[in-house]
């Protein structure tokens, strides 16, 4: 799975709570009023992210009470303090510990549900990737029996990722579709079975009833309400309708790539007491991540999320390829070649502007710069216009060299000149400091 939270994701939030607590900074101690007008500020900023105000309120009463009394430390700012206090009840408020799906039992049965377009049929793809990396053996139930196109979609996402589709177009009672799947899961060993099920464009009771059979027939390890985080406080009224009559088990918040403020996040699990268990974005099918509220706390407050970086970068980096790399770099024979496999590895991780957004204190820094995402894309360009022999040696590309790999890449003379000064750079920094290795 890749990380997906953007960097635009609770960015004015963030900001805002920022600011708020910066009136803090050189305060002394800290004080009713101080702290009040503080809350306020936080109270206000979670109402514009979209955030219930009874949720808002509620929040920002217990970091007063907790704040007000407090003795701070001479090593600690009541800013600092604040922000501490601020950061353990957005933990709380966003879930408090990592919950991950069970399958353990053998078949584990998911049941997901969701208004129509909410990404149900995408989120059922993902999850079965996710859970075939897990060296389980999925199976993908395709339960909407009045959108052709949804069986077809689902098809064609356990097509691309190698996972079992049972579908069955002359059957129009999902109910029956489903019971039949499980009996074919397990004849044919399956051990995890995820029923992709019917949505409308809003609630209506056919659609509560038909999902309400479908549970009780098959009795679903888990059940799973997706929904899109882009429809704000809709989004958190919909959980709470569902929930009353399905008592689902966990949220998956989809489209995070959108334009959403973060309320649905905040909110839902106030609402129905239920853990979100994952978040998602896009139509990529590793575009899935694991929910953990602690990450999500310190990304709002601007402390990044290390943590997930650093998964990120190990789920995409191949060890055995790393270890090539390492020991060609300690020999100084780092060429354009493995310059151009670690560019490759580094955009599958994302966006270079999310994954600044994860350094601690970088986050808020970078929201009006402009990052070009197309820079890797120019230097691919550039090497792959080389020949094998210039890739492992660029001495040899002179002025006619650089005239053809110009011609055949589109860039400049410029582009190309500056591509070749900057990897001779880096490989004077690399000998350097396999130097210094050597001295110690």
């Amino acid at each position: 799975m890749r990380g997906i939270f953007t960097s635009t994701m609770f960015e004015n939030l963030s900001l805002k709570i920022e600011k708020a607590i910066k009136n803090l900074k050189g305060q002394g101690r800290i004080s009713e009023i101080n702290v009040a007008e503080t809350t306020k500020e936080i109270r206000k900023a979670l109402v514009e992210a979209d955030v219930n105000y009874k949720i808002a309120k509620e929040f920002t009463d217990v970091v007063k009470e907790k704040a007000i009394g407090q003795n701070v430390l001479t090593s600690i700012s009541p800013g600092q303090l604040l922000v501490k206090i601020v950061n353990d009840e957005l933990i709380q408020l966003l879930g408090g510990e990592q919950q991950d799906i069970n399958i353990t039992a053998n078949p584990s049965i998911f049941l997901i549900a969701g208004l129509q377009g909410s990404g149900k049929t995408t989120f059922s793809g993902k999850l079965a990737k996710h859970i075939k990396s897990k060296g389980r053996n999925p199976l993908l139930v395709a339960c909407d029996v009045y959108r052709p196109a949804a069986i077809n979609q689902l098809k064609v996402l356990g097509e691309s990722i190698g996972v079992a589709v049972y579908a069955d177009l002359e059957n129009k009672n999902p109910v029956d579709i489903a019971t039949k799947a499980i009996t074919f899961a397990k004849q044919n060993h399956h051990n995890v079975i995820i029923v992709d099920t019917a949505g409308r464009l809003s609630i209506d009771e056919q659609m509560m009833s038909e999902i309400y059979e479908i549970k009780q027939a098959i009795r679903p390890t888990e059940t799973l309400f997706v929904v899109d985080s882009m429809t704000g406080q809709d989004a958190v009224n919909t959980a709470k309708n569902f929930n009353d009559r399905l008592d689902f088990d966990g949220v998956v918040l989809t489209k995070l790539d959108g334009d959403t403020r973060g309320g649905a996040a905040l909110s839902i699990k106030a609402v129905v007491n239920k853990p979100i268990k994952f978040v998602s974005n896009g139509e990529k099918l590793d575009a899935l991540e694991l929910f953990y509220p602690d990450r999500m706390a310190g990304r709002i407050l601007g402390k990044g999320d290390v943590v997930s970086l650093v998964e990120r970068a190990q789920s995409v980096f191949d060890e055995e390829e790393a270890r090539k790399i390492s020991k060609k770099i300690s020999k100084n024979n780092f060429d354009l070649e493995d310059f151009l496999s670690q560019l490759q590895q580094i955009k599958k991780m994302g966006n270079v502007k999310d994954l600044m957004s994860m350094i601690p204190g970088v986050g808020n820094k970078i929201k009006d710069l402009d990052v070009d995402e197309n820079v890797f894309k120019n230097i691919e360009c550039i090497i792959q216009s080389m020949t094998p022999q210039e890739r492992q040696d660029p001495d040899l590309i002179n002025n006619s060299r650089k005239a053809r790999i110009v011609k055949g890449s589109g860039k400049s003379i410029q582009e190309l000149n500056k591509l070749l000064t900057q990897f001779n750079d880096m490989k004077k920094m690399m000998k350097s400091m396999n130097g210094m290795k050597m001295k110690r």
